[in-house]
């Protein structure tokens, strides 16, 4: 599966609409066949700061990038952005979450 991380800085005056901004990306993409999570947080280190963890099956990524919502989406985000996203891409050799090794709740 490919695997993402992607971190988004907003703009103070985007920060509190920023989901909002999203939510129309968001719901689509999680709806694409392929699409295993697509999941927002907001950084308690910095409040301007969205991280957007994702995952799709290897061949799905290409139908992702080439949608309709994601060429929407890259129109729409940079009015609210304070930088240009950073990424982690990589395919990993899974097909979803394992449970933590050093860590064991029973």
């Amino acid at each position: 599966m490919i695997f993402i991380v992607v971190k988004f800085r907003t703009k103070p005056e985007w920060t509190d609409r920023w989901l909002e901004l999203v939510r129309p990306f968001t719901e689509a993409t999680r709806a694409e066949p392929g699409n295993r999570w697509f999941d927002w947080s907001r950084s308690v280190d910095d409040p301007h700061e969205f991280v957007l963890v994702e995952a799709f099956d290897d061949d799905a990524a290409e139908a992702h990038v080439t949608s309709a919502h994601f060429q929407e989406a890259m129109q729409t985000m940079p009015q609210a952005l304070a930088e240009t996203p950073r990424i982690v891409s990589q395919t990993v050799d899974q097909d979803g979450w394992n449970e933590m090794g050093e860590l064991t709740v029973a």
